[in-house]
Formats: C-alpha cells, structure tokens, sequence
C-alpha cells in the first residue's frame, strides 16, 4: 500500500507540483488548501506525512503543527518563503520534523519525504524485542513506547530515535554532529541548533523538571549524554 502524505499550501501552482511529483514517486497524495482543511484531513486521513506551508489562510501552519502535535506524532516538513531562522525554529518547537525554505527543486523536496519516511519505518521496523529501564522511565524499543510510571509519554518518531541513541548508550558523550548523522541522517540539510531544540522538547516531555534534566544531560562543549543510573 502507497504512503499517504497530506500537502497543504494556498498555492494551487505550488500545491500541484507536489502533488505530481510525489504521486509519480509513487505516493498516494491529498490536498488541503487552508489551515482549517489541513487540521480536518490530517484527523480523517491519517497520513504518514505532512507536508505544511506556514502562510496559510483561516489557521497558519504554526497553529495546525500545534494542533497535530495534540492527537499524532506524524512527521511533519514545514514549507516556509521566509530565510529568517526564528521561522525554522518556531517550526521546530513545535514538533516539526524538518523544513525547506521556498524556492525549492521537487527533487529536494523528495530527498526529505523519502529520508523523513525511511527513518520512521526503521524505528518501528528494526528494533529488536528489547526494553530499556532506568528507574521509572522504560523505553520499550519493540513497541516503540516510553512510559514513566503509569503515564505514557507522546514522542515523535524523530524524539523516539534520539532518546533510543542516547540510551542505549548510557554515559556516552554524543556531539551535535553524530546525533545529526545517526538520527536525521546524512542527507539531512538543517543546522546543530536543531538537535538543541529536539533535545529541548524531549526533556519537557522526559523529564520532571526540564531545567534540572535527569535523564539528558548536557557536556559543555561536547554534547548530550544519558544518565543511565537503573
């Protein structure tokens, strides 16, 4: 069965463009044109990808992210006209899993569907049956689940693979670079500032209090590291 990937843009020209390119690669495509439609669509449909523009009539795009954001971890590619980084930032706060900044090829563009649906196949796919706990934080790699306690907590797919390469292996100094390499790939464009704000959100999720982290912890002019103390 064809991924399903929702394209929202209020450019019909841009939106067609997309539409043939992905459905030529041999994805099943749905348009929405409004922020409104996008929201609607994403609940109904249920796509494996969205591909979201941030100038959108009725509801822009940083609004229908945080409101994805509220019901499905699907990654989502932010489309954005604008070269300023407080734009990608935003973006990426919000639970984006990437962006590309407008004028953009079509091939580009299914450099990032392709490397974006790749690593979220993987995570579900290659992991073998294993369940990492430390304290009463479990990570379940099989069902690719974390629960503290009683309470499973909401990751994306991408939040998911950055906290298994910190914990699987504990102690272990990984700089900004290496996350890149081993979570967003090698084919990924974006800058480090975007493994600072993944890790962000992951610790507001992960951790009791995000500004005293537990579990993620920061080595000055090194990287991230995980505190495995079972």
């Amino acid at each position: 069965m064809a991924e399903k990937i929702l394209v929202v843009d209020d450019e019909k020209p841009i939106a067609d463009i997309l539409r043939f390119n992905l459905e030529e690669a041999g994805y099943d495509v749905i348009v929405a044109y409004d922020g409104e439609e996008a929201l609607a669509k994403a609940r109904q449909e249920a796509p494996h990808l969205v591909i979201l523009d941030i100038m959108l009539p009725k509801m822009d795009g940083f609004s229908v992210c945080r409101q994805i954001r509220t019901f499905s971890p699907v990654p989502i590619l932010m489309l954005t006209a604008k070269e300023e980084e407080v734009d990608k930032i935003l973006g990426l706060e919000l639970g984006a899993d990437d962006y590309v900044t407008k004028p953009f090829s079509p091939r580009e563009i299914l450099a990032r569907v392709k490397a974006i649906l790749r690593r979220t196949q993987t995570t579900g796919e290659r992991l073998e049956a294993q369940v990492l706990t430390f304290g009463d934080l479990v990570i379940d790699l099989e069902r690719v689940e974390v629960r503290r306690g009683s309470r499973t907590l909401e990751l994306t797919p991408r939040e998911f693979d950055l906290l298994k390469s910190l914990a699987q292996a504990p102690g272990r100094v990984f700089s900004r670079e290496l996350l890149l390499e081993q979570v967003w790939g090698f084919d990924y464009y974006g800058d480090i500032r975007t493994v600072d704000v993944a890790i962000r959100r992951l610790r507001e999720k992960l951790e009791t209090d995000p500004g005293r982290p537990r579990y993620i912890l920061t080595r000055r002019g090194a990287g991230y590291y995980f505190r495995g103390n079972k």
